[in-house]
């Protein structure tokens, strides 16, 4: 029996969050606003990599792709998210119901290996600093980005496909604001646990590894820190991995608080307020951490600033 014989339902309702009916006006206008800034926070972060040559490190080019991937990730969610809260539900058909599960797990997965290739670079940069530039060169740089989105999109392709070739029936509603794996599953009426298995065997490629060498990464900066004597150089060493290790707290703890915790470890309006952090929240906060906590980019940042204020002023006395 081929895939359109299988699949019955057509179309799937989301419902987000409608048992909030009274605060839809105040969901929509934080959504709005928190995208807004999402948006244009990263693409001033990638404006002022590109742009500031003090900024051609890798350590900004990795930040970079990461602005990029929020982006991606943000307009991938929150635009049919918007016209979920707004119109009480929307309806979404089967085929974009999977290819938003399909890019949401590619930009998800692409930030979790660039995260992990910034953790190698600040290894290098603090523990083997008289061959970091010998080491981490341009061409290494585009190696490992390349690398990290090609894996994303390879594997982020398996579960989407599995999901795909299931047969759906019954009831068409998703009470979410997104297509994601377990809402999905909970309308199939075939055997899910092939799809369960190959989306926890893909966990560890995709999750447990690259956290693996995140934590051991740290481990030899921290005691490559601590074995620094003076306790400038101690703050100074720590200051150049503090944002990465703020961002990868987060999104580490966010992911784990979603996909670790067993479903009915927690309830559907918990998960929605996780899911809704993650993907909504996280994207936007990226930008200002690495803004708020690193001099080059409040540097750069401040100097782009001035430079559109002078020209407009030149334009006025012009």
């Amino acid at each position: 029996m081929n895939v359109e014989n299988q699949t019955k339902i057509t179309e799937i309702i989301l419902l987000g969050f409608h048992q909030q009916q009274s605060l839809r006006t105040i969901f929509f206008s934080v959504i709005l606003i928190v995208y807004c800034l999402t948006i244009s926070g990263n693409i001033i972060i990638m404006v002022l990599v590109s742009s500031r040559r003090h900024l051609h490190v890798p350590m900004y080019f990795f930040l970079s792709q990461i602005s990029a991937s929020d982006v991606l990730l943000s307009t991938s969610i929150v635009p049919k998210m918007l016209s979920v809260v707004i119109h009480e539900g929307a309806i979404i058909s089967f085929a974009a119901c999977i290819t938003q599960f399909f890019l949401f797990c590619v930009f998800e997965v692409s930030e979790c290996f660039i995260l992990t290739a910034m953790s190698y670079d600040r290894y290098l940069a603090i523990c083997a600093p008289l061959q970091y530039n010998s080491i981490m060169h341009h061409g290494l740089c585009i190696q490992l980005i390349v690398v990290s989105w090609l894996l994303a999109f390879s594997l982020s392709f398996i579960t989407p496909v599995t999901i795909s070739q299931m047969s759906f029936c019954g009831a068409n509603f998703i009470d979410y604001f997104f297509c994601d794996f377990a809402p999905l599953l909970n309308l199939s009426c075939s055997d899910t646990n092939i799809v369960q298995i190959e989306a926890f065997l893909l966990c560890v490629p995709v999750l447990i590894i690259p956290f693996l060498i995140v934590l051991l990464s740290y481990v030899y900066i921290v005691l490559a820190i601590v074995r620094i004597s003076s306790t400038t150089g101690r703050q100074k060493a720590f200051s150049t991995c503090s944002s990465h290790l703020t961002v990868v707290s987060i999104y580490y703890g966010t992911l784990l608080s979603i996909y670790a915790v067993p479903p009915n470890g927690k309830s559907l309006s918990v998960s929605k307020v996780l899911s809704l952090f993650y993907t909504v929240f996280t994207p936007m906060l990226n930008p200002i951490i690495y803004s708020l906590r690193n001099k080059d980019i409040k540097d750069a940042l401040s100097k782009l600033v001035n430079g559109i204020y002078r020209a407009n002023a030149c334009k006025r006395i012009i």
